[in-house]
């Protein structure tokens, strides 16, 4: 396993063209699976540290979900619940069983989503806050 490589391929391109490929079925999904996801980023480990981003991305994804929330482009709601799912699988780059480095690529790709949709996080929590 070359870690170099694997952090490679984690890149704006490759959350977009994976949240590209979601359906309803997904964005339900990370809604049913919300308190496994935050179970996950609880444990001890590089998640842990996105714990509150983990939450407002749960909130963000529900609340475009059940209508809430729409003002957000589409292709920045598919890439949170893109990454969610990542978080959520246990089977990815870097499988999570694997001590002491399963979980870095999941804190990698849930650090450059939050890059990536920061101006929507933002909108978001302001329109919340009001």
């Amino acid at each position: 396993m070359d870690i170099k490589s694997i952090f490679g391929n984690i890149n704006k391109d490759f959350i977009f063209s994976k949240a590209e490929e979601l359906k309803d079925k997904d964005f339900s999904k990370v809604i049913d699976e919300a308190e496994k996801i935050q179970k996950m980023a609880s444990k001890e480990g590089p998640l842990q540290k996105f714990l509150n981003d983990i939450r407002l991305l749960l909130a963000m994804v529900r609340d475009y979900y059940t209508g809430a929330y729409r003002d957000i482009p589409i292709k920045s709601i598919a890439a949170i619940a893109f990454t969610l799912l990542y978080v959520l699988n246990p089977i990815d780059l870097i499988p999570d069983f694997i001590p002491g480095i399963g979980q870095i690529d999941d804190a990698a790709v849930v650090a450059l989503c939050l890059k990536m949709v920061h101006d929507d996080i933002k909108k978001y929590n302001d329109t919340k806050t009001l």
